[in-house]
């Protein structure tokens, strides 16, 4: 078994530091030790502080990751100066990395409205020739969600992303990741929609500068009372 990455406390929540994360799990996949790998920012940060089952999740997770630049900028300010490592980042160059090596197990995608996630996968094989992908969507009925986990069980993927949004997709990997025990769980959010094409990611100058989540509330606008948590984790930050 590989040694635990050495973790730091984010209010209560611990993140874990390493230089190259994906290395780590290529490992883990390796020796065949199932992650569940949490990516935390601010939003998901202040979430944890009003709901216990959140909190929970994160403090059993293998592995958190510092997705959000608020996250980073509270351990920088405490003396660690971590990288940020965006989930979607993370799982590109983990689809890349197992496709490239041609691993028979499959990749999963699960998550996202009906065609999207397909599409996403589609867009992965024109890159990546050799990659095996299963897919399927996020708004399965009960039959349809019982067959696609008879589908994981048999087909045991190494790599599973599930992109149901927080905190469902981490709620929804905890009641599964049983059925793929050596597998890699790694919730990413609305990653499929920009693989698609369906979205835009940040241009690399927001992202740089720390601004991807204004131009998700550019593009999400709804999003805006959710968007609130990012001042209160900023306060907590400073007065912390």
């Amino acid at each position: 078994m590989l040694t635990i990455p050495p973790s730091f406390r984010v209010l209560n929540l611990h993140v874990h530091l390493l230089d190259d994360y994906t290395q780590w799990l290529l490992e883990c996949i390796e020796h065949k030790q199932g992650v569940h790998v949490v990516t935390l920012n601010a939003e998901m940060a202040m979430l944890a502080q009003s709901e216990p089952t959140v909190t929970q999740i994160i403090q059993e997770a293998d592995l958190v990751i510092p997705d959000g630049a608020g996250v980073v900028l509270y351990l920088r300010l405490r003396g660690q100066k971590q990288k940020r490592c965006p989930g979607i980042e993370l799982a590109e160059s983990l689809i890349t990395k197992l496709g490239i090596t041609g691993e028979l197990a499959p990749i999963a995608f699960y998550g996202g409205k009906p065609g999207v996630t397909q599409s996403a996968a589609d867009q992965w094989k024109q890159k990546v020739s050799d990659i095996s992908l299963v897919t399927n969507h996020g708004y399965l009925s009960s039959e349809e969600e019982k067959n696609w986990l008879k589908t994981l069980s048999e087909q045991q993927p190494k790599l599973i992303l599930v992109g149901l949004g927080v905190p469902r997709q981490e709620l929804w990997i905890r009641q599964h990741r049983h059925l793929c025990p050596h597998a890699i769980w790694i919730g990413v959010g609305g990653s499929f929609d920009i693989w698609s094409g369906a979205k835009d990611r940040a241009p690399s100058w927001l992202r740089n500068n720390n601004l991807e989540w204004l131009y998700r509330l550019y593009q999400e606008p709804w999003r805006w009372q959710r968007m609130l948590a990012l001042p209160r984790f900023f306060w907590r930050t400073l007065r912390d």
